[in-house]
This record gives C-alpha cells, structure tokens and sequence, in this order.
C-alpha cells in the first residue's frame, strides 16, 4: 500500500518470473488516469473485502481530485467502504477517506464541506493509536485541511511535518512526493527559495521514479515557480504536453497551463475556490 491505494508492490522482490499481482495491474491503471478502470476490477472484491472497498472508494476519491467530477460514484464507494469496515482501523482508515472527499469537495466542488471533513477526520484520530501505520496519511490530509480551507500555514507545516516524518519511517515514498511538495510550497511563501526548491525537486523525482505519471505534472509545475524562466517555461511545456496526452488531468493544471480538452467546468462539478498552496 502507498498513500491512498495499491501502490508500486516491489515486484523485483518476487522474481523476475513473478505473476502480476492485483495491485500491480490497479496501481498500473491508475498512475495513468484510469481511475475507472481500477476501481471496475476491484469491484467484485469490494462487496466482501474491506481492504479491496477502501482502495476501492480511494481510486474513485483521487478521481475526484484530478478531475473536479464524478462525485457520486466517489460517494458511493465509500459508504460502502463504511458499511463493511468490520474492524477500528478499517472504521478509522474509511474515516480518512470520509474526510479527504470532504476536503477536495471543498476546494473543487459546489459547496464547503469543511465541518465534515474536521469532523471525519477528527474521528479517525479518535480511533486510531499514536503508532498506528495509518496516522502519516491522516496527518498529511489534516495539513491540507489547515492549508487550503483554514488558511492556517503554521499549522499546516506541522501536519505535514509529521507526516513526513511518519511516512520515510514507513517507506510510503507516494506519501512523502505529496508531503514534500507541500512542505516546499510553504517555504516558497515564506520566502525559502532554496527550500521550496529542494522539496519540489524531491517530489518530482520521486513520482518518476515510482512511475505516478498523473502526479508528474503538477511536480513539474510546481518545480517551475522555483527555477529560471528559460527552464520553467521548459518544464511548464512538459507538464502541459503530459496533461493533454493524460485526457486534460488534472484539470485545475490544465487551465492554469492553459491545457488539456476542455476550459470549462465539468457538468457535475467545479473550481470554486483558489486553494492557497497545492491542493494534493
């Protein structure tokens, strides 16, 4: 597992002769923007698997994220997710994910969702230990929350702090992409030059190294606000060409890029607020 859902499974560990295992095939589908696709061959497994649920529930989450749509379908997943959850981590970790689409509902959706997402979130640090593998996770999305809806840089540094932390002692490099890249885009606002530039330059190397390549693109944009005009506008093309090659995601890039199918929000969704740093 890596961040929110099946990640890369360490498949030279196996052998070389190793058959795919399921989350090869699903982490495979959705780096590239196949949220859909994923979540379709998780769904038999979902209506008796909790595990299988929340992965399931999380895919179509990130779906959310990168496209500001298909909402619905996000909800759905995760009240099953919810009603099958059997144990406290499971309640905890369906929890997260309660609190995570409230949170991107508020920055992308129709409405503010910010009391659910404290209150989801809040519950599942209520339910889980101090130690518990799921508490990087948890910190991250409450750095997000105090970043982007409360407006709190302070506090968001030292969610992410902590998850930072939580996460190398873990190994979730997916984790510390996303906890570098925020981490850096609150030294940029404070100033720290060289600061945003380390951690945006770790993010971006370690989402091409993992194989994220619906996470690349906003690495090397954010990379760009950093560097020299010659080389962010190179790195700013680059993110452009792979967002339009990935379908127009994420779209919140693609207008800022001026990339992608579509200038548009979608029918059932839209940009509402300017968040304050990166919204994941």
């Amino acid at each position: 597992m890596s961040e929110h859902g099946w990640g890369p499974s360490g498949r030279d560990a196996r052998g070389p002769a190793a058959p795919p295992e399921p989350g090869d095939t699903v982490w495979r589908l959705r780096s590239r923007a196949c949220w859909r696709e994923a979540a379709d061959l998780l769904r038999p497994a979902a209506e008796r698997d909790p595990a299988a649920a929340l992965v399931r529930a999380e895919l179509l989450i990130e779906q959310c994220l990168f496209t500001a749509a298909n909402w619905s379908q996000a909800e759905q997943a995760l009240r099953l997710a919810e009603a099958v959850a059997a144990t406290t981590e499971q309640r905890a970790a369906a929890a997260c994910a309660r609190g995570f689409l409230a949170y991107v509902a508020s920055v992308l959706g129709a409405r503010d969702r910010l009391d659910e997402a404290q209150a989801a979130l809040g519950r599942t640090s209520a339910l889980l230990p101090p130690d518990a593998p799921g508490r990087p996770l948890l910190d991250f999305r409450r750095g997000l929350v105090a970043e982007n809806l409360l407006r709190d840089p302070t506090a968001a540094w030292i969610a992410y702090r902590r998850a930072h932390e939580g996460a190398g002692e873990r190994g979730d490099e997916l984790l510390r992409s996303s906890t570098w890249r925020h981490l850096a885009a609150l030294a940029l606002a404070a100033g720290d030059h060289e600061r945003a530039r380390e951690g945006f330059d770790a993010s971006l190397r370690l989402r091409e190294q993992l194989g994220f390549t619906v996470g690349v693109a906003p690495a090397l944009a954010a990379l760009a606000e950093v560097s020299e005009p010659a080389e962010a506008a190179r790195l700013r093309a680059e993110a452009a060409r792979l967002v339009q090659a990935l379908g127009g995601v994420p779209v919140w890039l693609a207008r800022q890029l001026g990339a992608g199918r579509a200038s548009g929000a979608p029918p059932d969704g839209h940009v509402e607020r300017q968040a304050q740093g990166p919204i994941s």
